[in-house]
């Protein structure tokens, strides 16, 4: 058995009945790199003694992609949030096509995106990515999908997400390609990882429906992980589901699903 992947967990949404420290390192004693949400929500002292290797967080706290106000308040935060990825050593900070509110709702929502709109989101990931050379750090944009989670939410798509950071095509501006999201917009994920790898920063996934670890729904994990092997992927997987019984068994059931068996699997 071969580990070909760097695994994380979102810490956010296993163990919630226990403080984050403590699921910090135990995530790390079962040896996963740490995923966040809102820097903070937490005591950042208190994580930056914890040991743990931290993959994503938020990488911003407020501001849009595709107006003048919301990228320059997009700007000021992802600066603020930069340094505060740099002193735990965050290795990706993540961004949205708008602000998200309670729920995962969009602050601002759009049911129309323009051609303006789009070259302002260009524009704004362009100034996003000299941010990330300045201040030497990395940031993703996620696809979301709009049906369950995240109604309003512009630029949405993996194919909307892609388009921007490839057109951009900056080392320190990637994608996180969220396969969860994925499967409920657009499906066909292995051509989609196919479509999307030489941008990928990290690849984070849930099972659909209930969004709950790799082996509870309707996607074949397995296969994925076999794809995406096969294609020289070799970054992180980030387990951001929450678990469908014991949190521990989630995890072994994710890191199941990608440990690829023996070293040069052959196309899927």
């Amino acid at each position: 058995m071969q580990r070909s992947f760097e695994l994380a967990a979102c810490a956010e949404m296993l163990w919630r009945d226990k403080p984050m420290l403590w699921r910090v390192k135990r995530l790390t004693e079962m040896g996963f790199q740490v995923g966040l949400w809102n820097w903070p929500d937490h005591d950042l002292a208190l994580l930056e003694r914890s040991g743990a290797r931290f993959s994503i967080m938020n990488g911003y706290l407020r501001g849009r992609l595709a107006d003048d106000e919301g990228a320059a308040e997009l700007l000021r935060t992802a600066r603020e949030t930069a340094q505060v990825g740099k002193r735990l050593g965050v290795a990706r900070l993540n961004l949205h096509g708008t602000g998200l509110g309670a729920d995962g709702l969009p602050v601002t929502p759009c049911d129309v995106v323009t051609g303006p709109m789009w070259i302002k989101a260009r524009d704004t990931l362009a100034r996003i990515a000299d941010l990330a050379e300045q201040q030497e750090v990395c940031f993703t944009l996620e696809n979301l999908n709009r049906s369950v989670d995240h109604p309003g939410v512009p630029f949405a798509r993996a194919a909307d997400t892609l388009a921007l950071v490839s057109a951009v095509n900056h080392p320190r501006l990637r994608l996180n390609l969220d396969l969860y999201h994925a499967q409920i917009g657009e499906g066909n994920l292995i051509d989609l990882c196919r479509r999307c790898l030489p941008w990928i920063g990290e690849v984070q996934v849930a099972d659909v429906p209930g969004r709950q670890e790799p082996g509870s729904g309707e996607i074949n994990y397995a296969g994925v992980a076999r794809a995406l092997h096969a294609l020289g992927y070799r970054g992180p997987v980030a387990l951001e589901a929450y678990a469908s019984g014991e949190p521990e068994a989630a995890l072994q059931a994710f890191q199941r699903a990608f440990t690829v068996q023996g070293a040069g699997v052959a196309g899927v």
